[in-house]
């Protein structure tokens, strides 16, 4: 007997639930319930599938299943039902993508935004791990990185920039620190229209270890792959919120 095509619904639900890859499982997870629910694939009003299911599909432990859904419902897009037809359930209305001054912004902008920091951090990291660097320096990159660790959320994204600006002015190019500074800003914006996750702050900030160690250490490589990672964690989540 000849198996029926799969739908167009199915199509994308098994799209979305391809095993996730690299290194950053909660953002990578995220986005794509994300998708799942502002691309209708899951409607408002119908139920997630299970966390054991979900973590299956994306090839991904409970825990960051949990803490993906956690995030999803302190931003208004789920909600938890308890009872015999519990459930994680899409919410109705949901909500819409924070909105800053000025018009929308739209997913070209987006795509733009992250391209332009990807080329200029991951090569500011590649160039600061291939800098000699005073005991001042090095004392100067590890102390801003205790400070974003131990940053509050009001706190947080003034002294992440101020950590990523450091590997640039490390580097020794004027003209790239300008560059970083103008393209910061633009990411900023973007990063104040979604929630700050204390998940994806934790995950950031081991993240924001193994850059500046690999800096420390002079390996390159492993910076820019450290940096490359890094972002890429962040472009996840501004491509689930608002693309």
């Amino acid at each position: 007997m000849t198996e029926p095509a799969p739908t167009p619904e199915g199509l994308a639900l098994e799209a979305f639930s391809r095993p996730v890859r690299g290194g950053n499982a909660f953002e990578e997870t995220l986005a794509r319930l994300l998708q799942l629910i502002r691309l209708g694939v899951v409607p408002p009003g119908e139920a997630l599938a299970p966390e054991r299911e979900l973590a299956a599909r994306l090839e991904v432990s409970r825990d960051t299943v949990r803490e993906a859904i956690r995030a999803l419902a302190e931003a208004g897009y789920v909600e938890s039902r308890r009872g015999r037809y519990g459930g994680t359930f899409v919410r109705e209305p949901l909500p819409h993508p924070e909105e800053g001054p000025g018009e929308r912004v739209s997913a070209d902008e987006v795509r733009d935004a992250l391209l332009v920091r990807a080329v200029l951090e991951v090569g500011a990291a590649r160039a600061a791990a291939s800098t000699p660097l005073t005991a001042a320096q090095r004392d100067d990159l590890a102390t801003r990185m205790r400070e974003v660790a131990a940053a509050d959320g009001a706190e947080y994204r003034r002294l992440d920039s101020r950590l990523h600006l450091t590997l640039a002015e490390l580097a020794g190019s004027p003209t790239l620190v300008s560059l970083m500074a103008d393209n910061r800003m633009r990411v900023n914006v973007l990063l104040d229209r979604i929630p700050l996750l204390p998940p994806n702050i934790a995950h950031s900030n081991e993240q924001h270890e193994r850059i500046v160690w690999a800096v420390l250490s002079g390996d390159a490589d492993g910076a820019a792959a450290a940096m490359a990672e890094h972002l890429e964690g962040t472009a996840s989540l501004l491509r689930g919120f608002l693309a």
